[in-house]
């Protein structure tokens, strides 16, 4: 496996990862949510998506519905000053875009402003008005179909979507609508593999699989899931590249003996005072009390 810097490669658009799915070459993305995760990603994947999965994989939530504006901001924040060379994609949260197209505007603007390329929101026809605006404001926006997780009280849990005739042809035809409306791609969720394919081969715009099976344009997975530091139950579509939770903690339990059997610090992780100063610390003497009783 080849790596390279930041440096090394020219900044990822949108134009170029069109034009890498036009040459079949396949589309990476993880999710960074602070500056140690951007540059853990920066220099392997085509897209960076500063993902409302933030409030389960970081914040402690047991879903994305808790996630506010604010809170995105703030990871967005901390990822964009790295100044990444992948395309950097923002979330757009739970009710930061169903209220109203100004909100909606102001909202995803401010993405831009604090260093997003694009942003990124879920559903299908009913969000139509929403992404015509958002791109009549030059905002570039990246549709997500199939198992939405905002939507997870509506779908009765996360539960894999478009296993009935019916539901498929519905994201199928939302997929075309979306594709039309000017995404410029689309994250396909928790659809079966055959449903997603139809979907990639038929669109002109790239996909993003995620349990979507293995002929989208491109993958995405969360980065906290790749490398083992997420606890309790994965699902099926995670692979987990190393233990990462079980290493770190490991690392931090040899810290914690050294500190309790006094090795550390060393000698070579300690400063030293200079002899003249040493000389008038030793001399010191505390002054004579004066409280008087």
């Amino acid at each position: 496996m080849s790596h390279f810097s930041s440096s090394d490669a020219p900044a990822v658009t949108i134009p170029l990862l069109q034009q890498w799915t036009r040459e079949g070459r396949r589309l990476v993305m993880t999710t960074a949510y602070d500056a140690v995760t951007a540059r853990l990603a920066d220099p392997v994947v085509d897209m960076i998506l500063v993902g409302d999965s933030v409030g389960n994989v970081c914040l402690g939530f047991d879903n994305t519905l808790s996630v506010s504006m604010a809170m995105m901001n703030h990871h967005l924040e901390a990822v964009a000053r790295t100044r990444p060379r992948a395309l950097l994609v923002a979330d757009m949260p739970y009710l930061s875009y169903h209220l109203s197209l100004e909100d909606t505007l102001r909202n995803a603007g401010g993405f831009l402003q604090r260093g997003a390329g694009a942003v990124k929101l879920e559903g299908g026809a009913k969000r139509l008005p929403t992404i015509r605006a958002l791109i009549d404001c030059e905002i570039p926006v990246m549709g997500h179909l199939g198992l939405t997780p905002q939507s997870v009280h509506a779908m009765g849990g996360f539960k894999v979507q478009g296993r009935a005739a019916d539901d498929a042809l519905r994201i199928l035809e939302d997929a075309h609508r979306l594709q039309e409306a000017g995404c410029f791609a689309l994250v396909l969720e928790g659809i079966p593999a055959e449903l997603a394919a139809r979907i990639t081969q038929s669109l002109s715009i790239p996909t993003i699989g995620i349990g979507a099976g293995p002929h989208c344009s491109g993958q995405v997975l969360v980065l906290h899931d790749v490398l083992g530091l997420t606890q309790g139950h994965r699902p099926k579509f995670v692979r987990t590249y190393i233990d990462g939770f079980d290493l770190l903690q490991q690392a931090l339990s040899h810290w914690a003996e050294d500190v309790r059997r006094g090795v550390f610090p060393s000698a070579a992780e300690t400063y030293a005072l200079p002899a003249e100063a040493q000389a008038a610390v030793s001399a010191w003497a505390p002054p004579l009390s004066t409280t008087s009783v």
